[in-house]
């Protein structure tokens, strides 16, 4: 072929990739990237779904070996894209993902995957950035149930401490009750033993009079009132003490309790969800902050000054949008 002829081809070659083109509108070239959008979710269901059917099809033995030989997937990779397949349904909306993002949200419940999606914008996030997000919505989560759970503890505590304090309070009362009964009896036999000592013998005058007899049986009686007498008093210390150490322990619990209302209006705040996923989120954006101003100070070391005020601007402006936040 000579070079006009050369020429010539190319010529026409061109004239039809223009007409080409010119047939093909934007509409349809946006059909047809929406198209290949839809299949690329479709692509990672299919390819679970096929995994699927192999290893149901596969001899006892032959699954790992056609993985590895044929297809060229780990056995985990294999699990994850069989997972998919099981527990997907709407194939468009990880067809934005990637198998890695598709992957990493198989960690979350199935019910929740869609609006985690929607709610993170997941679509611009790397591999990266999604796997943090995911992690922070754990430790968040888990924040919650641990506060749920001491709140519950705490509860349960007060419950009991309360019924400590009620039964405290009954053996306190039946303490009290007992020394008052004990100082009626020092006092009731304290009067007759001074009664006894002060009573005058009767004796006839016909009587014959044993003097010895008489200073006995009255040395005896006031013997025998004096050890009651003692008895009594001793009752009357012990309820004494008892009544000490009861009213120290209701004091004791009573301080507890008020210790105990601090300690539950601390669980009840700790219990908000959104307060404890918010602290867990504020700490995590303080961190983000001092990261951020560390990559500033160094980017103002530096002779060009371009970088650190395209980051002072940024800062600026991030800084708006949180201030925002709290209109």
């Amino acid at each position: 072929m000579s070079k006009a002829d050369t020429l010539a081809a190319m010529m026409q070659e061109s004239m039809v990739h223009s007409v080409q083109s010119a047939q093909r509108t934007i509409e349809t070239i946006t059909s047809e990237i929406l198209e290949l959008k839809k299949q690329a979710g479709k692509a990672l269901l299919g390819i679970g779904q096929r995994l699927i059917e192999a290893k149901e099809t596969l001899p006892h033995g032959e699954w790992l070996p056609w993985l590895t030989e044929r297809v060229e997937f780990s056995e985990r990779t294999a699990q994850y894209y069989m997972q998919l397949a099981r527990e997907w349904t709407n194939p468009q909306s990880i067809a934005d993902l990637g198998a890695t993002k598709a992957f990493k949200l198989l960690a979350l419940p199935p019910e929740e995957r869609e609006a985690f999606i929607q709610d993170h914008n997941v679509v611009d996030m790397s591999a990266r950035e999604l796997a943090q997000a995911i992690k922070e919505r754990d430790e968040a989560r888990m924040a919650v149930k641990q506060a749920e759970a001491d709140q519950h503890a705490a509860e349960q505590a007060r419950d009991k401490m309360a019924e400590d304090m009620r039964l405290l309070n009954a053996r306190l009362a039946g303490v009290r009750e007992d020394r008052e009964q004990a100082m009626e009896n020092v006092a009731r036999l304290e009067a007759e033993l001074a009664d006894l000592k002060a009573k005058p013998v009767d004796v006839a005058v016909e009587t014959v009079v044993d003097q010895a007899a008489i200073d006995k049986a009255r040395a005896d009686a006031i013997a025998e009132m004096q050890a009651k007498l003692d008895k009594a008093k001793e009752a009357a210390a012990k309820a004494r003490d008892k009544q000490k150490q009861a009213e120290a322990s209701v004091e004791i619990l009573k301080r507890s309790l008020e210790e105990r209302d601090k300690s539950d209006k601390q669980a009840t705040i700790a219990g908000d969800k959104e307060l404890a996923q918010f602290e867990v989120l504020f700490n995590q954006g303080q961190e983000l902050a001092n990261k951020l101003h560390g990559l500033l100070l160094k980017a103002r070391g530096r002779e060009d000054q371009t970088a650190a005020h395209g980051m002072e601007k940024a800062l600026k402006a991030l800084a708006d949008a949180i201030g925002r936040c709290a209109e």
